[in-house]
């Protein structure tokens, strides 16, 4: 995800995966680290609640999804996603559409 995506994301704290220093980890493992340290997991990775068992980690899983990755489509759900994560739950994901 774009960096400067953080930079919208006022009032919470927010890494990105390398900043953590965790881009080498496959998606369960990363899913594991972040729980520790998170309430939430922001991925434009749409195929993440397949591929993983969700519910098996203490996380909320929000997933951006719009045309492409590059931040000015990311931009306008900033909005959406503000509002999303104080209901973000654990185990279920929560999908916010352009």
């Amino acid at each position: 995800m774009d960096r400067g995506l953080l930079d919208e994301i006022t009032g919470h704290e927010a890494k990105t995966v390398p900043e953590a220093g965790w881009a080498s980890l496959k998606n369960g493992e990363l899913l594991g680290r972040a729980e520790v340290e998170f309430d939430v997991f922001v991925t434009t990775d749409r195929n993440l609640m397949f591929q993983q068992n969700l519910p098996n980690f203490d996380i909320a899983v929000v997933v951006l999804a719009c045309k492409t990755n590059r931040l000015g489509d990311l931009l306008p759900l900033v909005p959406k996603l503000l509002d999303a994560i104080p209901s973000a739950k654990p185990g279920t994901p929560l999908i916010i559409k352009s």
